[in-house]
This record gives structure tokens, sequence and C-alpha cells, in this order.
């Protein structure tokens, strides 16, 4: 190899003269463009200016690496000796071509952006750089993080060239495409879409044994991303896996951020989830409160789940986990999955099954959730020809918001309840009932085609538990009561807090029925609040 193209818009995170100089020492000849040629050139380094080839900028820099010249450089055959004697006359093979391109995505994800400043950085001289580089079979380096492997590549000797020069082209063909994309959707209004990702794993099924699975990353900086977190115990993920930790996530930080809004703090919090619903739930203290109170609160649903921690496990807590509330005859709870901010050295081991079947895993970040760590994004549906798009639900309970109506004040204790059912009824599948009480997720009566079964099943479950009626429970609804019955129902059965939306014809009924019984009443306005998820 004996000349590269060098053309990028970050200089110095990594430097750029440090991969020239590389390349300088290996024998081969740089020519680079514009900015890029002068940082390198005020390094010391030897280094052919691309205007002393195709010219002086054109356009106020607008035009600077367009050239037939330089694209037959890049494209010549370096097995057809035509095509070699003719790049010969230009100059010679381009061998290797580095280029990072304008930041688009984030001008265009900049609050105070305007058309102007989108156009202006909408990279030409770039996307066709790594175009014709891609096609023409040269090494292509469009990530910074490939610039080593490239010099570590050479230095063993450029084993396996097509596979090395193919994986890099169509890392180059997927950031020109997703870069594409974006001034599409901008462009448009949004009438034009797609999803991006990069293949983070094979999982080990899917749904079903015999359907095939992946994961894949769309390349966000959220730590709370999927692949962030590390597997530290048990086999592969199967999809079914991945998705009940996509939805302890989604509970979490719901959570979270009720409390955040509410409370400026989130407290230590335990998940376990069936089927992506909470079966299993607590905050409180300490983390052995926690722990018992999530798995007391429905032992038989639990056992199996899917368990989501946002503090470190030590040994205690372990023991907990596998041995607090055991049905008669079990001897240890078995779960399937573990997720935790970490686990003390040897807790691993403590909590491994024999079958390997426990998968466990960390991530710091668990330990740090708050109104922020609330996942914003668009959310996406795949259908029968096409897809679906929605904004993210962005409502957070406000307890002392102005849409917020009460029939009566709620003592502390209760708020925080409230605050807690809502965050796991608004991210179980709808119709939703969602029992609490001191902390204990008590029944989460999932996906039910009418109200008053779910609120039926949820007294239901909560009785199977052998929980308390007379208590003063918290119940959640993910939307309004069209009639009095479900009302009727959790009123029966120890309910005195309910949180639902109105916007329902019985509004009025269900407020007077409440208000006779007892019942404090909390209401939002069904098109601000309805939690309806996984519809």
């Amino acid at each position: 190899m004996k000349t590269a193209l060098l053309s990028v818009y970050e200089k110095k995170k990594p430097p750029i003269t440090d991969f020239a100089q590389a390349l300088l020492d290996r024998g081969i000849g740089l020519i680079a463009s514009g900015g890029t040629a002068d940082t390198i050139a005020k390094a010391g380094l030897p280094v052919t200016n691309l205007s002393d080839i195709v010219g002086e900028p054109i356009l106020e820099h607008k035009v600077v690496t367009i050239d037939r010249a330089t694209a037959a450089r890049m494209l010549a055959d370096e097995n057809d000796p035509k095509e070699l004697a003719e790049a010969e006359k230009h100059g010679g093979i381009i061998d290797i071509v580095c280029v990072d391109m304008y930041p688009l995505e984030e001008e265009i994800a900049r609050p105070d952006s305007t058309r102007v400043s989108v156009i202006a950085q909408v990279d030409v001289g770039g996307r066709n750089l790594l175009n014709a580089a891609a096609k023409g079979g040269r090494v292509v380096i469009c990530d910074p993080a490939d610039r080593q492997r490239f010099i570590e590549w050479l230095d063993a000797g450029m084993p396996e060239p097509e596979a090395f020069k193919d994986e890099l082209a169509a890392k180059a063909m997927y950031v020109v495409a997703r870069y594409t994309m974006a001034l599409a959707r901008y462009l448009s209004g949004g009438k034009y879409e797609a999803m991006f990702g990069v293949k983070a794993q094979d999982l080990r099924y899917g749904e079903n044994p015999h359907q095939g699975a992946a994961q894949y990353s769309t390349g966000t900086a959220d730590p709370l991303a999927l692949d962030r977190f590390v597997q530290v115990a048990g086999s592969g993920q199967s999809f079914v896996n991945a998705t009940d930790g996509d939805r302890l996530l989604r509970t979490a930080t719901r959570i979270a951020a009720g409390f955040g809004k509410n409370r400026g703090a989130v407290p230590l919090l335990g998940i376990g989830v069936k089927h992506g619903n909470a079966c299993g739930a607590a905050y409180g203290d300490t983390p052995q409160e926690v722990i018992e109170k999530m798995v007391e609160g429905d032992p038989l649903a639990i056992f199996g789940g899917y368990v989501l921690l946002n503090f470190p496990l030590g040994p205690e807590e372990a023991d907990k986990l596998l041995h607090h509330a055991l049905r008669e005859g079990q001897d240890r709870r078995l779960l399937d999955g573990i997720i935790a901010a970490g686990f003390d050295e040897g807790v691993v081991d403590l909590l491994k099954r024999s079958t390997d079947r426990c998968q466990m895993f960390e991530n710091p970040a668990l330990a740090n959730l708050s109104l922020e760590t609330l996942d914003l994004s668009q959310q996406w549906r795949q259908t029968r020809g096409g897809f679906l798009t929605e904004d993210a639900p962005a409502f957070v309970l406000n307890l002392k918001g102005e849409e917020l109506w009460q029939s009566a004040r709620a003592v502390a204790q209760q708020e925080n309840d409230l605050v807690f059912a809502w965050g796991i009824g608004s991210t179980s599948d709808s119709n939703t009932i969602t029992v609490v009480r001191g902390g204990q997720l008590l029944a989460n009566a999932v996906g039910q085609q009418d109200r008053v079964a779910a609120a039926t099943l949820s007294m239901w479950r909560a009785v199977r538990s052998q929980h308390d009626l007379t208590q003063g429970w918290t119940a959640y609804s993910d939307s309004f009561f069209p009639f009095l019955d479900a009302v009727e129902v959790l009123q029966g059965n120890g309910v005195t807090l309910i949180f639902a939306s109105s916007g329902s014809l019985s509004d009025d009924e269900v407020r007077r029925y409440c208000a006779e019984n007892g019942i404090t009443l909390f209401m939002v306005p069904d098109k601000l609040g309805r939690g309806f998820d996984q519809h």
C-alpha cells in the first residue's frame, strides 16, 4: 500500500496526526483535504494538500474533494492493467481512504438548529469518497476506532484481505445510509423513515425455539441501553429474555421518574417480571427489605421470573433472593435472570443454577436512576407490510400538578404507593389494575379485555398470595371506569385509594360512589394520563 487519502471533521479526538504518523512510518504517502492537510502539516509531517491536485476549493469550501481523477484513483480495478495505467496518469492508486463526515445528525438534534445550519452540515464530498472507496475495494475507514485496527492488520501481514476490506466497506455504507436517511427524514418532515442498527449478538432463539432471533444496537449513548449491560453468568439470551430485560427497564425507569419528580430521590427498587409484566415489586430503605417484599408479593408467579435490582447484590441479598418466602417443598427459588447494579465477589456463584439457566447482568448505571433516565426516544412496532411509530409516553404523575384532581389529601405513604403503582401499571399490558400497599406490589392484573375483569383478577391474585383484605390498599387503573362495577369490586376488597383517568360518562357516578364509601380518588384527564402499554 502506497497512498492514503485523509479527510476528517474531528481532528483532535483522537488526533489525526497520530494516524498520519503511523502511516508514514510504514512507508505510506499522505494526501489530505483542506483543514486535515493543515493539521498534519503543522505537526511537521509531509502531506500533499488535495487542493494541489484538484484545485482550490470552490463556492467557499462547498466543493473540496469532488474530482473525476481522484474518483478514478479509488475506483480503478487493481487487477485490470488498462485501468491501472489510466489511474497512473492521475497519480496512481489511492489504497486507503480515511473519512469522517460533518456532524449532521447532531446538528439536526440541536434545539436551536435552523434549516440553514442543518444544510451547512451536509457533507457531500465525504459521502462521495466513502462510496467510491467502498466500490473500488479500497481500505475505507470511517470510524476512528478502526484506525488502530488497520495498523495492527497491516503489521500482521494483511491476513484475509477481502474479508477485512469488506467489513470496513460495509460499515462505511451503513454510516452513509444512516447519514443520508437523517437528511431525508429532516427535509421530508418525517415522511421518510427507517431504523438502523448494528448486530449486538445472535440470540439463542425467538419467542419459540423454532424461531431465529438477534439483538441490534442503534448506537445510542444511553448508559441503560440493553447492549450496555454486561453478562456475568448464564447461557445465551433468547428473544424473550431480552424483551423481559427491556420491560424491566421500562418499569424501573418509570417508577424512578415518578419518585424523582415527586420526592426528588429514587428509593431502592426490586422488580420481578413474567412475560414482561411485573409480578413482584417493592421499594424500601434497605436491600433486604426490598427483596423480601418483592418475593412475598406473589411467590408463585415470581418463580422462574426475571428480576431487576437498582443496587448491588451481596451475599445476604443473594440468600434472601433465593430462600425468602419459599413455597412448601422448595429448597431455593429458581430465577431465569437477575439484573443488578453490581454483584459482590462470590455472589454470582451463589446465584448460579446447575443448568446455567440463570442469566446475570450488571450495569452500575442502575444505581443512578432519576427523572432524567426515562427513555423518551421514538417507539416502533412492526406491522404486516410496514411499521408504526409513536412518541414515547412522556407523562409523569405529578402529585402537585394542576391536572391532578383529588377528592381528599392522602398521607405520604399512600402518595408514594400511588407513584409506585402508576409506574408499574403504566408499563404493564393494558387493560391493567395494579394494587399496592406499603411499598409492595400485591397484585398486577394485566391484559384484560374489560376493566371489571381486571379488578376481579387483581383481587383474586392478592388473595391467592394471602394478603390481608382488611388493610387499606391503593389501586391504579390505566384508564377510566366506563361503569361502576369495577370500582365496586375494588371497594369491597379493602381498596381505600384509587387512581384512574377521567373522561368517562360515569365519572360523576364514580366520584359520588367513592365519596360515599370512604375511598380517596385521584384522577387526571384521559388524554393526558391514560397508561395503556403494549396494546
